[in-house]
């Protein structure tokens, strides 16, 4: 047997000698190989996008969704084995239900990547089960308001222990990838699937963490992308879906919603737009060039 792979990627809990779990490598396979799924976290809320290749004609638009909510405020996106990202959902739903009986407010969105990514690498330590084939992407709203817990409206400390700190800011949007492995990390902008490579090179140009880019923007923002990365695949034709959470004071008051068919198809006109305008560039640059070689 050899580090390469040979004998020791029969199992889930055993290592190479170079210290790799090539289980787990290749569920990172199948991610790569979905859809480009994409979060963008705006200064009052969170966008979620993913693109859908269609694999048949006979696919009814609209009625596979691969967006799902999990809680009122929170909703995820994943790229790889859709039934993986099915199974995801229904575990975070359970985790967000269960901190709501318990503690009586509802689920951060920091809280629920901590559980979820302790879910996903627990199915990377045993022989019996395999990694999850997908990376998902969780983005939600976490209020600013402290909601009162049963019994105790009124009670408590202003100050000290267990008191209000003056001038810390509570709340506000969210987002998170959870990899095969279960390691999480928070971003500004998240890209997974397919064309992430392209998707993270127009994220980065957003400069995202200066906190400027405002919801609006940023369900065009997530339309350009998501067509800048499909460009490499164009041979397929795709379904773009595409949700939002705002502030409480937003258009969705705080809760996870489809983005409004009006307001999807002027995002795609425009990334339509968008990229036809770098195609026309490129000739355009390309051109002159080709009049140089005709001189000499």
């Amino acid at each position: 047997m050899t580090s390469i792979g040979t004998g020791y990627d029969l199992s889930n809990s055993v290592f190479s000698p170079d210290g790799r779990n090539f289980q787990v490598e290749y569920a990172v396979k199948a991610v790569e190989n979905g859809g480009t799924s994409i979060g963008i976290r705006c200064k009052d809320g969170v966008v979620l996008a993913v693109e859908k290749v269609i694999t048949s004609k006979l696919l009814k638009p609209g009625a596979n969704k691969r967006i799902a909510t999990i809680d009122r405020h929170m909703g995820a996106v994943s790229s790889g084995l859709v039934p993986d990202g099915r199974h995801f959902v229904s575990r975070a739903r359970d985790e967000a239900s269960s901190w709501r009986k318990v503690y009586k407010t509802p689920i951060t969105t920091a809280d629920l990547a901590s559980r979820m990514g302790g879910y996903m690498q627990a199915y990377t330590l045993y022989s019996s089960v395999r990694p999850f084939g997908v990376t998902a992407i969780v983005g939600g709203w976490d209020s600013e308001l402290e909601l009162p817990v049963d019994g105790q409206v009124g009670k408590g400390p202003s100050i000290g222990s267990g008191g209000k700190v003056e001038g810390k800011k509570y709340g506000g949007p969210g987002l998170y990838m959870i990899e095969p492995s279960g390691i999480y990390w928070g971003y500004y902008g998240a890209a997974t699937g397919k064309g992430r490579q392209t998707a993270k090179a127009e994220l980065e140009k957003l400069n995202l963490s200066e906190g400027n880019l405002s919801l609006l923007d940023g369900v065009k923002e997530a339309a350009k992308i998501i067509y800048a990365a499909h460009a490499d695949n164009k041979d397929k034709d795709f379904e773009l879906e595409m949700t939002w959470i705002s502030n409480l004071d937003g258009p969705t008051k705080g809760r996870h919603e489809e983005v409004p068919k009006d307001l999807l198809e002027e995002a795609e006109r425009l990334a339509k737009k968008a990229l036809e305008g770098d195609d026309d560039d490129e000739e355009t640059t390309d051109k002159p060039a080709e009049e140089d070689k005709m001189e000499e």
